[in-house]
């Protein structure tokens, strides 16, 4: 007996597995949108203990990225599942604070660990952001008179930003794809939301392969949206001042040869210049 290969895969299943998986989409973007603020607040403020190198919190900022970045993301989700709870648990039997940890949504344990987790890769991004920064452009900005907030706010920021702003984008589209861990925590989004409609006919391929297609669509989505972000707050470029003398046809040529008659016909005129003067 032959099997055909609707068998194996069928796309009517797989394309009407999609709508079922759409409907958890917000679920997913508010737990990646959460966990991408935190990881936002909370790596600027390490970049800046780092980048500041401030002693005792620089050697605990250290600390923190080493555990962080070493530990797989899938234990942190656990561990704050579990962890976090029996806490507020034993901060209750001591301090007697009344805090019912059975209220907390699920969510809460999950946008927390994911955040955490992805603050120590968006600190790195914002710190070399910010070493990226000239520095004889602050030197020239204090020498003409700014103070650190005006330096901020004209110079490192608008810098450090450019420069972050691709990084920043990576950790957003790896939240995104890392919510589908989310399930440990019971929540249901679209990666959980597969399993419990293939747990029903035991078609689990049709279906990952929809969240496949989806979860790259969104990735598609958000890197345009960066890309015209990047665009918006990219720094121009100051133009080249224009010399009337030597704006000419010869010299605006365009390709290899108009480079040379451009910049070397020019140190030529200049040396000839030179040597007569010699005599």
């Amino acid at each position: 007996m032959f099997l055909s290969f609707s068998d194996y895969f069928s796309f009517e299943l797989m394309w009407t597995r999609i709508p079922k998986l759409v409907e958890k989409i917000p679920i997913t973007l508010e737990l990646a949108g959460l966990a991408f603020l935190i990881s936002i607040i909370l790596g600027l403020l390490i970049a800046v203990v780092r980048f500041k190198e401030i002693k005792v919190l620089n050697q605990i900022a250290k600390v923190f990225l080493s555990l962080i970045r070493g530990t797989p993301m899938l234990i942190q989700l656990y561990v704050a599942y579990y962890g976090i709870p029996a806490i507020l648990r034993f901060i209750n039997s001591v301090f007697n604070t009344g805090i019912d940890t059975n209220i907390i949504p699920k969510i809460v344990y999950a946008f927390l660990a994911l955040g955490i987790y992805q603050s120590a890769f968006t600190s790195e991004t914002i710190r070399a952001a910010l070493l990226s920064v000239d520095k004889g452009e602050i030197e020239a900005a204090h020498a003409m008179g700014m103070t650190y907030p005006q330096i901020l706010r004209r110079i490192i920021i608008p810098e450090a930003l450019e420069n972050a702003m691709p990084g920043i984008a990576n950790s957003l589209i790896g939240l995104v794809k890392g919510t589908s861990l989310a399930s440990t925590c019971g929540i249901i989004e679209i990666t959980y939301q597969n399993s419990l409609i293939a747990g029903r006919d035991y078609r689990y391929l049709e279906g990952y392969v929809a969240l496949a297609i989806i979860y790259w669509i969104i990735t598609i989505i958000l890197e345009q949206v960066f890309k015209i972000i990047e665009r918006k707050i990219r720094i121009p470029e100051q133009p080249l001042p224009i010399d009337s003398e030597n704006n000419n046809d010869t010299n605006n040529k365009k390709g290899i040869k108009g480079f040379f008659k451009k910049y070397f016909k020019k140190d030529k005129k200049e040396s000839k210049i030179n040597i007569d003067s010699s005599y």
